[in-house]
């Protein structure tokens, strides 16, 4: 998975990218199809904003979360996607029972 951190009129740190870098690795355990995530980080006077965008096979997650701290808005952020990434991923899965229907069956 590539991560890109980007900040809009802020620069990132070393810690913050670590800390953006770490919480992503979280959605890749629950999804391991995500080829791409881009990450914006933007202060707006007291509000702190993180968007991000993740591609996927199948599939384009996003989300944004506002906090008045930066790493509760990380935080906040990731919570959304990895339920945006869980619902994805529960959407693919087949739920559907193998010969179950009357017609596959054979009858004796």
């Amino acid at each position: 998975m590539h991560i890109t951190v980007s900040g809009q009129q802020m620069d990132v740190t070393s810690p913050l990218r670590d800390y953006v870098t770490n919480k992503m690795e979280r959605i890749e355990r629950h999804f391991d199809h995500v080829t791409n995530t881009n990450v914006v980080l933007h202060v707006e006077k007291t509000r702190h904003l993180a968007e991000a965008t993740i591609q996927a096979k199948g599939a384009t997650l996003h989300a944004n979360a506002e906090a008045q701290d930066m790493y509760a808005a990380i935080d906040a952020l990731t919570s959304k996607l990895d339920r945006q990434v869980k619902k994805h991923k529960e959407k693919k899965t087949d739920h559907h029972r193998t010969g179950g229907a009357l017609k596959d069956q054979t009858l004796k």
